[in-house]
């Protein structure tokens, strides 16, 4: 299906609860050079903006953190427009203040994964700035929706992301803590280094489900808890998304849109 006809202009990476975010939402199958999407995306309405959706994991969970195509579902979602990036992820606490439940809305990220591609600039001289991962129009965006829904979000904080899919060793966990470290994650990277090298403007949306193990005495991590306490916030993160959705400018005026500029591509970007 040409993608020329099923525009949008905010993307939306999450799980498939937030099928619910669209109104009228169509499935596009969009093939890139670098092979299929976690799944078909979902375009509609959103509070009169048009965005695209996508499941991470697939519509049926079916891949884990370190098989996600990553470089195909950035490259599809700019292919349709999409300029914008709300990205909604579970996370794990390194502070005990920040318990389950919790929203927090980080700015910077640390990168512990190992062996997933990284980048769409495989020749020539291509070295994107990154110092400030995420989109600060973005976070204001998402800040300003928490509030105004009463929905406390932490403004701030660093997420490590580590290869997984199996959670950390105490030890490993105290470690990334005593580093200053906020929040543990898996599929916060390549996801947002992919978006600035496509000039796109990521924010992370962070809900903790867990202290990550060896942050309270005692504690460890399971799936199921994790899986739980997502579920009974959905609700709220939703809201909180498609709050922050209607608030993005729709000028972009922030480094994200010129992360490009006066470098030679290898290529013709979509």
């Amino acid at each position: 299906m040409s993608t020329r006809t099923h525009r949008a202009e905010i993307g939306v990476i999450g799980g498939s609860g937030f099928y619910e975010l669209l109104t009228g939402a169509e499935h596009i199958e969009v093939t890139t050079p670098y092979g299929e999407p976690s799944h078909a995306l979902a375009v509609g309405d959103v509070g009169g903006r048009r965005v695209a959706f996508l499941p991470r994991h697939g519509a049926d969970h079916r891949f884990p953190p370190h098989r996600i195509n990553y470089r195909a579902n950035l490259w599809a979602l700019r292919s349709l427009g999409v300029r914008r990036i709300l990205a909604p992820c579970a996370v794990g606490s390194l502070r005990p203040e920040l318990g389950p439940g919790s929203l927090v809305v980080p700015d910077q990220i640390v990168d512990r994964t190992s062996g997933r591609i990284q980048t769409y600039y495989d020749t020539g001289a291509v070295h994107v700035p990154f110092a400030d991962p995420y989109c600060q129009e973005g976070r204001t965006a998402v800040l300003k929706s928490a509030s105004s829904l009463g929905a406390e979000a932490h403004d701030g904080g660093t997420m490590v992301v580590v290869e997984g899919p199996r959670f950390s060793s105490r030890a490993e966990s105290q470690w990334y803590a005593a580093a200053g470290w906020s929040l543990i994650n898996m599929t916060g990277h390549p996801e947002a280094v992919l978006a600035r090298e496509l000039a796109l403007c990521y924010t992370a949306v962070a809900l903790v489900t867990d202290h990550d193990a060896g942050v309270q005495q005692g504690e460890s991590v399971d799936q199921e808890t994790v899986f739980r306490v997502f579920r009974a916030n959905i609700d709220r993160l939703r809201d909180v998304i498609v709050g922050a959705a209607r608030l993005l400018p729709e000028d972009r005026t922030c480094p994200c849109a010129t992360a490009l500029e006066g470098l030679s591509l290898p290529f013709e970007l979509p």
